[in-house]
């Protein structure tokens, strides 16, 4: 108990000495001809690629990097960016590139094609806990894990296009994985209307409505891959609280991670700190999945000239044949 009402108390010291910076600084959040803060752009997190979900345990509850910490992440970005440019000449990519397995895979070319930010000296996107670390699973999560684990088993890794991830079959990432970064199509885009924000993101090209009018959520018996969203105004601040998940969806990056169950109640804080700056948080609190809720946070940055193109995944979705058809090769290889 003591623990966790240090954390909060953490929490909510971090979210007082913001809100006295932003006093001090004199910035005061434009608001739109209807009065509400203005939080309206294209946000996309691109500069928080290649900061960690998870903190490495070894630094503990200190999320900001040591000059040496910094100096390391630098130079890994340093030598990605090197082999990135190296394409295919795979004699000119860095040995210590090639050690960590990031220069491509079977199906994929070296990834000189994704999106890498400057590198930040946030050691984790995740918060609380104080350790940077997801919390404990629950036991019913652990043997959900288990039941999975044994079907995968026995059915394969593509027996049925049901066996690949919802991000495979280009259905959703889930709601947080297409909001962390990560490999490349970053954006997100706020627009406002009175009595309603939309949130949307680039991969996948998925968008939330969100109302502003005190209206209940949806019934329980209604569950959606993006559940269903409610918003308020605290102060400058916009807070969204999501409920009515489906079980099918994951929170980690690209929607990988541990699948939650139905209980997931997400709650989000966007709040503009500065003319190009806006601090996204996100609290979880599943009952079913995790011992305690966990809050990550960071921040996005505005950037009107970055383009938000259509992800056309279904229209160019060979991946998915292709693995489905070779997996029925090797049945017929082998007699199956």
């Amino acid at each position: 108990m003591r623990s966790r009402i240090l954390a909060v108390a953490g929490l909510l010291t971090a979210m007082a000495v913001a809100a006295a910076a932003q006093a001090q600084s004199g910035y005061q959040v434009p608001r739109t001809a209807w009065g509400d803060p203005d939080l309206q752009g294209i946000w996309p997190g691109t500069s928080m690629v290649g900061v960690p979900m998870q903190r490495a345990a070894e630094i503990g509850e200190r999320n900001v990097l040591t000059d040496e910490e910094f100096a390391a992440r630098q130079a890994a970005a340093a030598s990605q960016e090197e082999a990135d440019n190296a394409d295919f000449d795979i004699d000119a990519v860095p040995e210590d590139v090639i050690a960590r397995g990031t220069v491509g895979g079977p199906v994929s070319p070296p990834p000189h094609w994704l999106e890498r930010g400057e590198p930040s000296r946030q050691a984790s996107l995740i918060v609380d806990p104080p350790d940077g670390r997801m919390p404990t699973l629950t036991e019913e999560a652990r043997m959900r894990l288990a039941v999975q684990q044994a079907n995968r088993s026995v059915r394969g890794p593509a027996d049925s296009y049901t066996d690949r991830s919802n991000y495979d079959r280009c259905i959703s990432r889930g709601l947080m994985g297409s909001i962390l970064p990560v490999i490349y199509n970053n954006g997100n885009q706020i627009v406002q209307a009175p009595g309603l924000v939309v949130i949307r993101n680039e991969m996948i090209h998925e968008t939330r409505i969100v109302p502003l009018d005190g209206s209940p959520h949806l019934g329980g018996e209604i569950r959606q891959w993006l559940g269903d969203s409610r918003g308020r105004w605290e102060g400058d601040t916009l807070v969204v609280e999501t409920t009515n998940f489906t079980e099918k969806t994951a929170i980690g990056v690209n929607g990988g991670g541990t699948p939650h169950s139905e209980a997931l109640i997400l709650v989000e804080r966007f709040t503009r700190t500065a003319p190009g700056t806006l601090m996204y948080e996100a609290t979880i609190t599943d009952p079913g999945t995790w011992e305690r809720p966990w809050t990550l946070t960071f921040p996005w940055k505005l950037d009107p000239g970055y383009g938000m193109y259509e992800y056309a995944c279904h229209e160019g979705n060979y991946s998915l044949f292709n693995i489905l058809s070779g997996a029925r090769a090797d049945d017929a290889a082998a007699g199956r």
